[in-house]
């Protein structure tokens, strides 16, 4: 527990923290990696170069310094931090490793401004928010490990199926290689996967694009050129191959209600949409879908989504959009004058594509008098705030 003297520093100090956190965390991810290379594998490395991974760390660092004082509300900040971690399997000997490397980062920026008083209590509070974390965390593990057909740590899936959704995205069922039950997830989620590449473990999070079922889960994965996990699925594994799943995570699921919804996806973003879709129509509620493509060549589940539509013709209405090209009910881009068109009224919406494309969608729902506790988002990576207020 930290001193009245700790917490007076840390208050002191927090504005200075803060102007350099950039810097600090660009210090803190090579120095972390050089002298614990085991840990490197958890980080997507195209996070690392476009930083958004350090600027995720640095706003869950800042956001926790501004909250600590209200639990309540810290937890619920740090619920994604937390998703990530479980599904990457993070446990409590890797955050000793973090706290040191950070430390030496903070000192590494700041020079002799980090005197020994100020360092011990940063450190203080950063033990403070990893124990946070790694009893949320451990809650997490436990509460999943005991669903039937739960498990903890990794486990190992075949691919059962694949199906080429479109020019550049491909679905992968896959069943558990020990042929028991598979847990349920909520509608929206994620999930961790672990693969092996040129005998380097790799991890990567994929949405699961179906419902549960008990039986298997689907991830649906857009080839990236650079991507070095997505170029390996497409081009090098296939029915029969295996892989390693850690639990289903992720908070963008369905609020409990019955108003009506927007379901808004740009791309790849699709993906968490099609099962909180079937969900909301399977609760008996009213659903706009709306889907933006490159093209019909890059539209994926065109034929899922109809089929859903024909089941539910008086609940959901499936709209697309197309940059290019003809064969969809609009042409250009998702816009706020498409979107007063088709927004039912009251309702809550849900979107995820492109930064650039949320950034829009969000700025339009704002301007067209949806709440913001009524618009819900999530990133394909490091989260990051979008523009809109």
């Amino acid at each position: 527990m930290l001193t009245i003297e700790q917490e007076q520093l840390i208050a002191a100090t927090a504005p200075v923290v803060a102007e350099h956190l950039d810097a600090i965390t660009q210090h803190f991810y090579p120095l972390m990696f050089e002298r614990y290379p085991q840990v490197k594998p958890l980080f997507n490395q195209a996070h690392q170069q476009d930083g958004g991974q350090p600027r995720a760390l640095a706003g869950a660092v800042l956001a926790y310094v501004g909250l600590r004082q209200d639990p309540q509300q810290a937890r619920g900040v740090l619920a994604t931090v937390v998703s990530k971690h479980v599904s990457l399997g993070i446990q409590p000997d890797q955050y000793p490793i973090v706290g040191e490397c950070l430390m030496a980062a903070i000192g590494e920026v700041l020079g002799e401004a980090v005197t020994p008083e100020v360092a011990a209590a940063w450190s203080g509070l950063y033990e403070e928010l990893a124990g946070l974390l790694i009893e949320l965390e451990d809650h997490r593990y436990r509460e999943f490990e005991r669903r039937p057909g739960g498990w903890r740590g990794t486990r190992r899936f075949r691919i059962a199926d694949t199906r080429q959704e479109s020019a550049v995205i491909r679905s992968f069922v896959l069943e558990p290689d020990d042929g028991g039950p598979v847990a349920d997830h909520q509608p929206g989620q994620f999930i961790g996967v672990r693969l092996t590449i040129d005998g380097e473990q790799v991890y990567r999070h994929y949405s699961l694009s179906d419902v549960p079922n008990g039986r298997h889960y689907r991830i649906s994965v857009k080839r990236e050129p650079e991507g070095r996990a997505s170029r390996h699925l497409h081009d090098a594994m296939g029915v029969g191959d295996t892989l390693e799943l850690l639990p289903p995570a992720g908070d963008m699921t369905l609020a409990d209600g019955d108003e009506p919804l927007l379901l808004a996806s740009g791309g790849v973003g699709q993906t968490p949409m099609l099962p909180m879709a079937r969900h909301a129509l399977a609760q008996g509620r009213r659903v706009v879908y709306l889907h933006a493509a490159l093209d019909a060549e890059h539209h994926a589940f065109r034929d899922e989504v109809a089929a859903l539509a024909a089941e539910h013709p008086q609940r959901l209405r499936a709209v697309s959009v197309h940059e290019r090209g003809t064969e969809a009910e609009h042409t250009g881009r998702i816009d706020r004058e498409l979107l007063a068109r088709l927004l039912p009224e009251d309702a809550r919406c849900y979107f995820v594509g492109p930064q650039g494309f949320m950034n829009a969608v969000d700025r339009a729902l704002a301007d067209l008098g949806v709440p913001k506790d009524r618009r819900h988002y999530e990133h394909f990576g490091p989260s990051r705030p979008l523009d809109a207020a």
